[in-house]
């Protein structure tokens, strides 16, 4: 008796199966019989493409990609490479010791009125850095290690651009000074410090491979760009500042191991070619040492920053318009049926009315993954190389990355269809259903990139389904590179699948909704 009950379930559980089965074929017939909804959708995967290969959209380097090819580190990320060398060669190991008495240096005045003049003032930003640095040669994006003082983050020990190791902490001045010590043993670069010459402190080793036997070593000043948000129109943020520049007063200089060189050469290494005085660098040798001046920084090249070329995030701008012709289709999807009453249709050759909805869900749902999966498969693919053939840098990406933005770009689509198709349910009228989905959807990510200030945006992509734009983010925040990091410039308050799940959830729950109110409403 036990072995018939079995075999009675496993039958139901087979027949259900297969009807669901046909109920998903018949879901996914009746989109491809309309033609507009077919349509409709090549058309936002045109537009995905569209937007991501054109030159126009993006804008050129003039006389081909490589005028505005930002320098690579040896990690293979971009980096900004750009200060005043004071510097001599170091033939195998050996030390450089120097005092440190003074950082000064100008900033950008604030402007007070839209067509104001920016003149500068006495100041140095936080990160402004002067100390001792070991290159493995003057060519922008070499391998380094440096231990310096800096305008608001006392002593640091800096390596290869992204690393970044806190020392004493303190200004640094005529009656507070800070001695400075890089050491080579090989591959192996120590940095330490001290506040009276005859004490010393490690703040950090780092291992540079494949340094030289013979490298280029000395005094460096650099001070990045200064950079505020300000008020704009609508209340959006916008950006103040401009260049900066420091003076690191530099005595007691002493050296150990074999320097072959003579005298002290003075190079700029990076900048641009007609770099304006609040840019320009130098140095004097005093009686007792040395004055360096730098502008520029050695870091990390973070969007916002240099402004140069475009990005992968940026290349699918696209999406956002793709988005919005999804949202239109799935909201029709299923408001359709209630306009022209074939709803009872539906719901009486499938009783499980929840099972329409998922039905629903999964059909739209793949229709728009692999819509987009294939139209930003081109564009991260293929277009990088038509952008760069037309003159336009794209920069670069790890293969992981771009995986992750091609495969969170599709769920992006999914996930926003199923949520559309959701708020069509609920609301059952096309064109309410139409605008409440863009208003929940499409328009908080139009508010947080185009005109809110920087913490309502921060607030809206944490919170609203546009936080799964996030799986399209690239660039990468460096705690020692002073930005302005919002939505605008293509950073997320999330990380990217963090934000996909704040859609997600949004998804569900919209569809538990919509399947609850479909079992209590009339068809």
């Amino acid at each position: 008796m036990t072995g018939t009950v079995l075999n009675v379930d496993r039958t139901a559980t087979t027949a259900e199966r297969q009807r669901f089965a046909h109920l998903l074929r018949a879901e996914s017939t009746k989109f491809r019989t309309v033609r507009g909804w077919v349509l409709a959708v090549l058309a936002a995967a045109a537009a995905i493409v569209a937007f991501g290969v054109g030159p126009s959209m993006h804008g050129t380097c003039g006389s081909g990609s490589a005028a505005c090819a930002v320098p690579v580190g040896p990690g293979g990320q971009e980096v900004t490479d750009s200060f005043y060398f004071v510097h001599q060669s170091l033939a195998g190991d050996g030390s450089i010791t120097v005092r440190v008495t003074s950082l000064t240096g100008l900033i950008p005045t604030d402007a007070t009125g839209r067509d104001a003049a920016i003149g500068t003032r006495p100041g140095v930003v936080p990160w402004a850095k002067a100390g001792l640095i070991i290159k493995a040669s003057t060519r922008p994006g070499a391998a380094y290690a440096a231990v310096m003082v800096t305008g608001g983050h006392g002593v640091r020990m800096q390596y290869n651009y992204t690393h970044d190791v806190a020392g004493r902490s303190g200004p640094v001045s005529p009656t507070s000074p800070r001695w400075l010590r890089l050491t080579r043993v090989g591959n192996a670069v120590t940095g330490a410090e001290s506040a009276d010459g005859s004490h010393w402190t490690t703040v950090g080793t780092a291992h540079l491979s494949g340094l030289p036997a013979t490298v280029d070593a000395g005094l460096f000043a650099t001070s990045p760009q200064y950079a505020a948000t300000a008020g704009g129109v609508l209340g959006t943020a916008g950006v103040e500042g401009g260049p900066t520049q420091d003076t690191a007063a530099f005595d007691s200089l002493g050296r150990h191991g074999t320097w072959p060189d003579q005298s002290w050469s003075g190079t700029a290494i990076g900048g641009p070619d007609n770099a304006d005085a609040q840019q320009q660098g130098g140095f004097e040798q005093t009686t007792d040492g040395f004055t360096v001046t730098g502008s520029g920084d050695i870091a990390p090249s973070v969007s916002g920053v240099s402004g140069i070329g475009t990005t992968i995030t940026q290349t699918l701008v696209g999406t956002f318009v793709g988005l919005t012709v999804v949202v239109v289709v799935a909201v029709m999807f299923i408001t359709a049926e209630y306009r022209r009453d074939l709803i009872r249709i539906t719901l009486t050759a499938m009783p499980h009315r929840g099972r329409v909805l998922a039905a629903k869900a999964i059909v739209l749902g793949a229709v728009a993954f692999l819509t987009a999966l294939v139209a930003a498969t081109v564009v991260v693919a293929v277009g990088q190389r038509v952008l760069r053939d037309n003159g336009v840098y794209v920069h670069p990406a790890t293969i992981g990355t771009e995986i992750r933005v091609i495969a969170g770009t599709a769920a992006l689509l999914a996930g926003t269809a199923v949520l559309a198709m959701a708020i069509g349910a609920v609301v059952r009228r096309s064109v309410v259903a139409v605008a409440s989905a863009i208003v929940v959807i499409v328009l908080p990510y139009l508010l947080a990139i185009a005109f809110l200030p920087a913490g309502a945006a921060q607030w809206l992509l944490r919170v609203t389904p546009a936080a799964a734009f996030a799986v399209q983010q690239t660039a990468v925040q460096y705690a020692q590179v002073d930005n302005v990091y919002t939505p605008a410039n293509g950073f997320f308050p999330l990380s990217p699948w963090a934000g996909f799940a704040v859609l997600a959830a949004w998804a569900a729950f919209a569809l538990a909704l919509a399947a609850f109110l479909i079992r209590r409403r009339d068809a």
